[in-house]
């Protein structure tokens, strides 16, 4: 019999983090970006590859990725998982390491992921097939169908495109705090709103940032992490549901498979929404920000446009979301997932500079995978949460 609460609780935490490359990484393979984030990872939790017996990883170009960072780092892994789900990968990569660690079967896991998409080819790097069934009507993939849940969001609910910019704007505002993020010039709301649309009604800056980048975290159990160098961020929670592959089988446009991944990880931590300090979400484009506060029980279905419309998410607002910049602002290699759990981490411990949060004790990470496909949910906190 299943049980949204069986994730083991705060037996596991993050003991180190790291990025690397972020923005334009000229000369670097996604290998080598990749191994180069699992370092300083490592370095900052103060291991090294040696204790690395769980090994968890996707390359953008490499389908045996995982055997090849095994290779090249040494790393003589007891399980190496390759499992891919889009963005959503690495949080599910961290539910896997916390059941496996917890269990005893692996000690310490490295979870890495890199891509120079940017400076190899100055665009989104797709390795998904196209659909036999969408392909013919001409959308545009991925957008086309963050495009129809847009759409189909303003249609039911009212939503505008002002609401949409509002996201945008939060996501600029955070950057414009972070030394590492890759746009941080100012952005206004006659300039969001100017920008050519892509497909209508989501405009080029509605989209994710293309970008390199590779980032890290180090997991072990709680009990080891608190005699390492830095202070330990505990697993506390994590749910995760899938809903269809491709668009046309959402089941509907405006309900993700969020609302269950984040209902498991809150039974699963004893913690709500209510409770978070602060909100790391897959936002690769606006209308993905409105939908999963929605769908995480930030605000009702139908509210999350006039949620963010007056700065809410925004620095200085009820609710911190994406404190990086997000995949909007700070950095989109591919795939966003991990970055989430690295700006909650260092937000946690109190790194995280000129946009760290007075409040930063409970956080939540969010990755999206496909279109709106693949939703996993993870709370992380501090040793004063557990």
């Amino acid at each position: 019999m299943t049980r949204d609460d069986a994730f083991p609780r705060a037996a596991c935490a993050i003991a180190g983090a790291a990025t690397f490359g972020i923005g334009l990484c000229e000369g670097h393979s996604a290998l080598e970006m990749t191994a180069r984030a699992g370092l300083l990872a490592l370095e900052d939790a103060g291991l090294g590859l040696a204790d690395v017996d769980g090994l968890f990883t996707c390359l953008p170009e490499d389908l045996l990725g995982g055997l090849a960072v095994a290779e090249y780092l040494g790393v003589k892994a007891r399980f190496v998982d390759n499992n891919r789900t889009g963005g959503s990968s690495f949080l599910n990569h961290l539910m896997t390491a916390c059941f496996m660690i917890s269990a005893g079967y692996m000690d310490t896991a490295l979870i890495c992921y890199g891509s120079n998409q940017r400076s190899a080819a100055g665009r989104l790097v797709s390795a998904l097939r196209g659909s036999v069934y969408e392909a013919p009507h001409g959308a545009r993939m991925p957008i086309g169908g963050y495009a129809l849940a847009a759409s189909r969001h303003m249609h039911d609910y009212g939503t505008t495109r002002e609401q949409l910019g509002a996201v945008a704007l939060a996501a600029r505002a955070w950057a414009q705090l972070n030394p590492e993020a890759f746009r941080r010039e100012p952005l206004d709301m006659q300039e969001y709103l100017a920008a050519r649309i892509v497909s209508s009604p989501l405009g080029a800056l509605d989209c994710c940032l293309v970008t390199d980048g590779a980032a890290a975290v180090v997991v072990t159990s709680r009990a080891r992490a608190r005699d390492l160098r830095k202070k330990p961020v505990a697993v506390l929670g994590a749910g995760a549901e899938t809903t269809h592959k491709e668009i046309a089988a959402m089941p509907d446009l405006c309900v993700t498979g969020a609302k269950l991944s984040g209902q498991r990880a809150y039974a699963a931590a004893g913690y709500g929404p209510a409770d978070m300090d602060m909100v790391q979400l897959y936002d690769a484009f606006t209308i993905n920000t409105i939908l999963f506060l929605e769908d995480l029980g930030f605000c009702p279905k139908g509210e999350g446009g006039r949620f963010v419309q007056d700065g809410a998410i925004a620095p200085g607002g009820a609710l911190p979301v994406n404190t990086n910049g997000g995949g909007l602002s700070c950095v989109h290699p591919g795939m966003y997932g991990l970055f989430t759990l690295v700006e909650a981490v260092r937000q946690i411990r109190g790194e995280a500079g000129e946009r760290q949060l007075a409040a930063a004790d409970l956080a939540l990470c969010h990755g999206n995978g496909g279109v709106l496909s693949s939703q996993t949910s993870v709370i992380l906190g501090s040793m004063d949460t557990v």
